[in-house]
Protein backbone atom coordinates (compact mmCIF):
# COMPACT_ATOMS: atom_id res chain seq x y z
CA UNK A 1 0.00 0.00 0.00
CA UNK A 2 1.37 3.40 -1.00
CA UNK A 3 2.13 5.94 1.70
CA UNK A 4 -0.57 8.62 2.03
CA UNK A 5 0.13 12.06 0.61
CA UNK A 6 -1.25 15.55 1.22
CA UNK A 7 -1.35 18.53 -1.12
CA UNK A 8 0.65 21.63 -0.27
CA UNK A 9 -1.68 24.61 -0.59
CA UNK A 10 -0.77 27.14 -3.22
CA UNK A 11 1.50 24.76 -5.15
CA UNK A 12 1.40 21.62 -7.24
CA UNK A 13 3.62 19.55 -4.95
CA UNK A 14 2.54 17.10 -2.29
CA UNK A 15 4.05 15.82 0.96
CA UNK A 16 4.43 12.15 1.85
CA UNK A 17 2.90 11.40 5.23
CA UNK A 18 3.83 8.85 7.87
CA UNK A 19 1.87 5.74 6.99
CA UNK A 20 1.62 4.56 10.61
CA UNK A 21 -0.14 7.82 11.59
CA UNK A 22 -2.09 8.91 8.51
CA UNK A 23 -2.69 5.46 7.02
CA UNK A 24 -3.88 3.71 10.17
CA UNK A 25 -7.09 1.76 10.57
CA UNK A 26 -9.99 3.99 11.63
CA UNK A 27 -11.48 2.79 14.93
CA UNK A 28 -14.74 4.66 15.58
CA UNK A 29 -15.26 3.19 19.06
CA UNK A 30 -11.92 4.56 20.28
CA UNK A 31 -12.61 7.93 18.69
CA UNK A 32 -16.01 8.10 20.38
CA UNK A 33 -14.58 7.12 23.77
CA UNK A 34 -11.76 9.67 23.54
CA UNK A 35 -13.97 12.52 22.35
CA UNK A 36 -16.37 11.92 25.24
CA UNK A 37 -13.47 11.95 27.70
CA UNK A 38 -12.05 15.18 26.26
CA UNK A 39 -15.41 16.94 26.37
CA UNK A 40 -16.04 15.74 29.91
CA UNK A 41 -12.62 16.99 30.99
CA UNK A 42 -13.51 20.42 29.63
CA UNK A 43 -16.63 20.70 31.79
CA UNK A 44 -16.28 23.20 34.62
CA UNK A 45 -18.59 21.21 36.95
CA UNK A 46 -19.29 24.30 39.07
CA UNK A 47 -23.08 23.96 39.21
CA UNK A 48 -24.32 23.93 42.77
CA UNK A 49 -27.08 24.94 45.18
CA UNK A 50 -27.59 25.60 48.87
CA UNK A 51 -29.22 23.18 51.23
CA UNK A 52 -31.29 24.40 54.21
CA UNK A 53 -28.14 24.33 56.32
CA UNK A 54 -26.30 26.72 54.00
CA UNK A 55 -29.03 29.33 53.47
CA UNK A 56 -28.70 32.41 55.65
CA UNK A 57 -31.31 33.06 58.36
CA UNK A 58 -33.97 30.84 59.86
CA UNK A 59 -32.19 30.18 63.13
CA UNK A 60 -35.16 30.61 65.45
CA UNK A 61 -38.49 28.83 65.36
CA UNK A 62 -40.91 31.17 63.51
CA UNK A 63 -43.79 30.58 66.01
CA UNK A 64 -44.53 28.39 68.97
CA UNK A 65 -45.34 24.74 68.43
CA UNK A 66 -48.99 24.76 69.56
CA UNK A 67 -51.90 27.13 69.87
CA UNK A 68 -51.53 29.30 66.77
CA UNK A 69 -53.71 27.24 64.44
CA UNK A 70 -50.91 27.09 61.93
CA UNK A 71 -48.84 24.11 60.89
CA UNK A 72 -45.80 23.54 63.04
CA UNK A 73 -42.59 24.94 61.65
CA UNK A 74 -39.02 24.81 62.91
CA UNK A 75 -37.28 27.06 60.40
CA UNK A 76 -38.09 29.51 57.65
CA UNK A 77 -35.34 27.97 55.56
CA UNK A 78 -37.03 24.61 54.94
CA UNK A 79 -37.22 23.64 51.25
CA UNK A 80 -40.98 24.33 50.99
CA UNK A 81 -40.56 27.90 52.25
CA UNK A 82 -39.93 30.83 49.92
CA UNK A 83 -36.26 31.68 50.29
CA UNK A 84 -35.53 28.28 51.78
CA UNK A 85 -32.81 25.86 50.78
CA UNK A 86 -33.00 23.17 48.14
CA UNK A 87 -34.04 19.69 49.19
CA UNK A 88 -31.40 17.90 47.13
CA UNK A 89 -29.02 20.58 45.82
CA UNK A 90 -26.66 19.71 42.99
CA UNK A 91 -23.05 19.68 44.08
CA UNK A 92 -19.72 19.82 42.29
CA UNK A 93 -19.19 16.67 40.26
CA UNK A 94 -16.13 15.11 38.77
CA UNK A 95 -16.92 14.33 35.14
CA UNK A 96 -13.43 13.17 34.18
CA UNK A 97 -13.18 9.73 32.62
CA UNK A 98 -9.96 7.87 32.07
CA UNK A 99 -8.79 6.77 28.64
CA UNK A 100 -5.54 4.87 28.32
CA UNK A 101 -2.65 6.62 26.60
CA UNK A 102 -2.47 3.97 23.87
CA UNK A 103 -6.19 4.37 23.20
CA UNK A 104 -5.88 8.16 22.97
CA UNK A 105 -3.03 7.87 20.49
CA UNK A 106 -4.94 5.29 18.46
CA UNK A 107 -7.97 7.59 18.41
CA UNK A 108 -5.84 10.50 17.17
CA UNK A 109 -4.34 8.29 14.46
CA UNK A 110 -7.85 7.24 13.45
CA UNK A 111 -9.04 10.85 13.21
CA UNK A 112 -6.01 11.94 11.19
CA UNK A 113 -6.27 8.89 8.92
CA UNK A 114 -9.96 9.61 8.27
CA UNK A 115 -9.02 13.05 6.90
CA UNK A 116 -6.17 11.60 4.85
CA UNK A 117 -8.44 8.94 3.34
CA UNK A 118 -11.18 11.47 2.58
CA UNK A 119 -8.75 13.88 0.89
CA UNK A 120 -9.57 16.66 3.37
CA UNK A 121 -6.02 16.94 4.72
CA UNK A 122 -3.72 19.65 3.41
CA UNK A 123 -0.30 21.07 4.23
CA UNK A 124 0.65 24.74 4.54
CA UNK A 125 4.12 25.97 3.65
CA UNK A 126 5.09 28.22 6.58
CA UNK A 127 7.32 30.27 4.28
CA UNK A 128 4.36 31.30 2.15
CA UNK A 129 2.90 33.31 5.05
CA UNK A 130 5.92 34.83 6.74
CA UNK A 131 4.01 38.09 7.10
CA UNK A 132 0.45 37.98 8.49
CA UNK A 133 -2.13 38.33 5.74
CA UNK A 134 -5.74 37.28 6.22
CA UNK A 135 -6.38 37.92 2.53
CA UNK A 136 -3.60 35.52 1.51
CA UNK A 137 -4.93 32.87 3.89
CA UNK A 138 -8.44 33.26 2.46
CA UNK A 139 -7.06 32.86 -1.06
CA UNK A 140 -5.24 29.66 -0.06
CA UNK A 141 -8.45 28.21 1.36
CA UNK A 142 -10.42 29.35 -1.68
CA UNK A 143 -7.96 27.66 -4.02
CA UNK A 144 -8.07 24.48 -1.94
CA UNK A 145 -11.89 24.48 -2.18
CA UNK A 146 -12.55 22.20 0.78
CA UNK A 147 -15.52 22.28 3.10
CA UNK A 148 -15.59 24.43 6.24
CA UNK A 149 -14.98 24.45 9.20
CA UNK A 150 -11.21 24.11 9.00
CA UNK A 151 -8.71 23.27 11.73
CA UNK A 152 -5.21 24.70 11.25
CA UNK A 153 -2.31 23.21 13.22
CA UNK A 154 0.78 25.40 13.39
CA UNK A 155 3.88 25.75 15.52
CA UNK A 156 3.76 28.59 18.12
CA UNK A 157 6.60 30.36 16.31
CA UNK A 158 4.66 30.36 13.00
CA UNK A 159 3.08 33.71 13.82
CA UNK A 160 2.50 34.54 10.18
CA UNK A 161 0.31 31.45 9.71
CA UNK A 162 -1.48 31.80 13.05
CA UNK A 163 -2.33 35.48 12.59
CA UNK A 164 -3.34 34.97 8.97
CA UNK A 165 -5.86 32.19 9.62
CA UNK A 166 -7.24 33.05 13.05
CA UNK A 167 -9.40 35.93 11.79
CA UNK A 168 -11.18 33.84 9.18
CA UNK A 169 -14.73 32.71 9.83
CA UNK A 170 -15.15 29.03 10.79
CA UNK A 171 -11.40 28.51 11.02
CA UNK A 172 -9.77 27.42 14.28
CA UNK A 173 -6.01 27.55 14.85
CA UNK A 174 -4.21 25.37 17.39
CA UNK A 175 -0.70 24.11 18.15
CA UNK A 176 0.47 20.46 18.14
CA UNK A 177 0.81 20.35 21.92
CA UNK A 178 -2.88 21.22 22.36
CA UNK A 179 -4.28 19.15 19.50
CA UNK A 180 -7.24 17.03 20.58
CA UNK A 181 -9.26 14.34 18.85
CA UNK A 182 -12.54 16.23 19.19
CA UNK A 183 -11.05 19.17 17.27
CA UNK A 184 -9.93 16.92 14.42
CA UNK A 185 -13.35 15.25 14.29
CA UNK A 186 -15.18 18.59 14.45
CA UNK A 187 -13.29 19.98 11.45
CA UNK A 188 -14.48 19.09 7.97
CA UNK A 189 -10.99 19.90 6.67
CA UNK A 190 -7.58 19.80 8.33
CA UNK A 191 -4.53 21.93 7.54
CA UNK A 192 -1.11 21.24 9.07
CA UNK A 193 1.97 23.42 8.69
CA UNK A 194 5.04 21.63 7.36
CA UNK A 195 6.92 22.69 10.50
CA UNK A 196 4.22 21.15 12.71
CA UNK A 197 3.79 17.94 10.74
CA UNK A 198 6.58 16.08 12.54
CA UNK A 199 5.25 17.14 15.95
CA UNK A 200 1.72 16.00 15.10
CA UNK A 201 3.06 12.65 13.97
CA UNK A 202 5.09 12.35 17.18
CA UNK A 203 2.01 13.10 19.27
CA UNK A 204 0.09 10.27 17.60
CA UNK A 205 2.85 7.65 17.78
Amino acid sequence: MAAPKAQVLGSSKSVTLEEGVFGAEVKPHLVHETVRAELNDARSATRGGKSRGLVAGGRSKPWRQKGTGRARAGSTRAPHWTGGGMAFPPNNRNFTSKVNRKSRKAALRSALSAHAQAGTLGVVDSGSLEEPSTKAAAELLGGWAKELPVLVVAQPEDEGVIKSFRNLDRVVVTVPGELEVNQVIWARSLLICEDALEHVQGRAQ
